[in-house]
């Protein structure tokens, strides 16, 4: 299993020493690397990368900026020459945080973690059961019961730590977030719109370009629902647009 990597490090000198490291280990592919927070933010949302090496003192905005701008954050190993964000960090959920320079034997041990978290996922992924669009969800709302067709619902909603169903002219709350109810949706027909939106793609009425590479989509029950640029770049495949 190949672990694909980007590097987002202003310093060019650190930059190399990292990729040096990667090609020592056949299991990681190294996809790009930028040297600033925007061309970073670009090359995650273009790549779609398993894992980020991300310095954390870079120019104008720092990594901790990075992370807060992505909708889907790669595991994530910060490179810095400062120990005194090593606490923020995991606070941001890092996989691991490495002093520069960094030694072999250093970068082998977070190898390792790497390896461990990327098993674990993708065990996650191969045992958990997709629902499919004829599969019925119960939904109870204060006294009100729903016994829903996933296939009738066209959105789902980020609602504080809930989310929010939308289907017919109802839209109940769910008690389970969305990233559990992510992990069951059948994804030929459900799409991650951007961090507070599920929508599914039988009900899109309309689609228009929109500002910065994002689309803007319209759904038939007259719902407008903004993609943000990186899920842009996946749904235009996905549809072939």
């Amino acid at each position: 299993m190949k672990i694909r990597a980007v590097i987002v490090e202003d310093s060019r000198l650190a930059r190399n020493e990292l990729k040096e490291l990667i090609k020592l280990h056949d299991d990681l592919e190294l996809l790009g690397e930028a040297g600033n927070v925007d061309d970073g933010v670009e090359l995650i949302e273009t790549q779609s990368p398993d894992l980020l090496f991300l310095d954390i003192n870079m120019p104008e905005k720092d990594g901790f900026d990075l992370l807060e701008m992505l909708d889907d954050v790669p595991i994530t190993v910060f490179t810095t020459a400062y120990d005194e964000y090593a606490i923020k960090s995991f606070e941001y959920n890092a996989l691991d945080y490495l002093l520069k320079p960094v030694s072999n034997k250093r970068f082998d041990m977070a190898l390792e973690k790497i390896r461990s978290k990327m098993a674990s996922k993708e065990e996650a992924i191969s045992t958990t059961k997709k629902l499919t669009d004829s599969s019925q969800i119960f939904i109870k709302d204060g006294e009100s019961c729903w016994l829903v067709k996933v296939g009738d619902i066209s959105l789902f909603e980020i609602v504080g730590n809930y989310t929010r169903v939308y289907f017919e002219n109802k839209k109940p709350l769910l008690y389970k977030s969305l990233n559990q109810v992510e992990e069951k949706l059948p994804e030929d027909s459900f799409f991650r719109a951007n961090r507070q939106q599920i929508i599914n793609t039988n009900y899109i009425k309309n689609v228009v370009p929109w500002f910065n590479g994002k689309l803007k989509l319209t759904l038939n029950n007259g719902k407008e629902v903004e993609v943000s640029r990186r899920q842009s770049y996946i749904f235009k495949d996905r549809m072939s647009l």
